[in-house]
């Protein structure tokens, strides 16, 4: 079974004081969280901002972290690293307008979904890239 945590997705809404350094650094920092041992095959995405539209239901959203861990064991282990707590304790928590976060378990005949949803995602940002 795959354990996919959202750091929201997990949702992350900076206060409106936040400069645009500030979001790139801490998107660059997150983005290192996917060399941890508890991340299953190094499968973390950041994303945003959102794209979506209405811009408003997105509730003002700027990034999303999708992660994909092996079971509950290695979620616990990657939320207590301290390099998760170094990246959140120094460019979120003090920065933040609202945080949401959601875990859930991935049913064993679902799971070869897990791997393509990430690469379509991956895919996505490595076609947005090479278009720009």
């Amino acid at each position: 079974m795959t354990l996919i945590h959202i750091a929201v997705l997990v949702l992350f809404k900076f206060l409106p004081t936040v400069s645009a350094t500030h979001k790139a650094t801490f998107v660059h920092e997150l983005k290192q969280l996917k060399l941890l041992p508890s991340v299953l095959d190094g499968r973390l995405i950041v994303g945003g901002p959102s794209v979506t539209d209405p811009i408003e239901k997105s509730k003002g959203f700027h990034y999303a972290l999708l992660s994909y861990h092996k079971n509950r064991e290695a979620l616990e282990e990657y939320q207590a690293s301290k390099e998760h707590h170094s990246v959140i304790e120094t460019y979120m928590l003090p920065y933040r307008e609202d945080l949401m976060r959601f875990d859930f378990e991935v049913d064993a005949e679902d799971e070869y979904m897990c791997r393509s949803i990430g690469d379509g995602l991956m895919k996505g940002f490595v076609n947005q890239v090479q278009e720009e």
